[in-house]
Parts: structure tokens; sequence; C-alpha cells
């Protein structure tokens, strides 16, 4: 296949990648009792629910399956909110060492002007290793990795 080929399939499995993650965290929304159109409004509405329903999981009797499910709801939030409160995109960046030679990363232009990456999965997954899991945390280490917020050192 020609570059040029690989160039277009990527930019159709990113799209498809976008809005498979915008409509999982529709869904977990709706699954969380927080309206569309409350959601689509802000979608920093569905931290309250998000974080009584993470803080309920009986995490230590939690399968592989589980910790996916959640590992992809969470990621797929914390994008959505990137995506959409700080004007990020989804983009493909090459990364030789995993399966696909690639991942998909959030980019955002930060406070300083420059442009920034930040892997949702990644955020996530750190947020997995500091339990218990902190919604607002969580969107916090992606917002001070992106410098889309100013942190104390930053003073």
């Amino acid at each position: 296949m020609s570059q040029q080929g690989e160039s277009q399939e990527l930019g159709s499995d990113l799209q498809q990648w976008t809005e498979g993650s915008r409509q999982n965290a529709l869904e977990l929304a709706k699954m969380l009792g927080v309206s569309e159109g409350a959601y689509e409004q802000d979608p920093l509405s569905l931290i309250p629910a998000l974080q009584n329903y993470v803080s309920r999981l009986p995490l230590s009797q939690f399968e592989q399956a589980d910790w996916a499910t959640l590992h992809s709801d969470l990621t797929s939030f914390l994008a959505d909110v990137l995506v959409r409160r700080h004007r990020a995109t989804w983009q493909v960046a090459d990364d030789p060492t995993g399966p696909l030679g690639f991942r998909y990363v959030i980019e955002a232009q930060g406070l300083d002007g420059d442009l920034h990456r930040v892997d949702p999965a990644d955020v996530v997954m750190a947020e997995f290793q500091k339990q218990p899991i902190e919604i607002v945390r969580m969107l916090a280490s992606a917002e001070v990795t992106l410098r889309l917020s100013r942190t104390v050192e930053d003073s």
C-alpha cells in the first residue's frame, strides 16, 4: 500500500476512533442517569455521577474484562472533556514499541501557545495506580500534561 493509501486509512480509522470514543462517553452518561442534553451542554455534569459510580465499584473483585471496560469508559470520558472544553483533537502518534506502530493521542494548545499531547489511556491507567480513583484528579492530570492549567511551580 502506498503512503497516501496508508495515510487515508489511518485518517478513516482516526475518525472511527473519535466517533466511537464520543459515543461511548454519551452512553456512559446515559447509563449513569445524566441526560444527553445536560451532558452535551457541559460534559463536567457527569463528574458527580461518575465519581459516585467508580467509588462504589468492588475493584478488589474486578476481573480483567471489568478493568478493560472501566478503562475504556474513563478514557472516553476524559478524551471527550478535553476535546469539548479545551478544543483538543485526537491525533495519530507514532509508537514503534506498540503492537500497531501508532497510538491515538489527544493534542491541545497549552497556555504556553505550544501543542502538547497526552494519551488519555495512559492517564487513566496511572489513575488506577492511585486508588481510590478520583475523576477530578484524573482530569487535572491530563490538563497539566497538556499545559491547559497552571501548576504551583508555574506561579
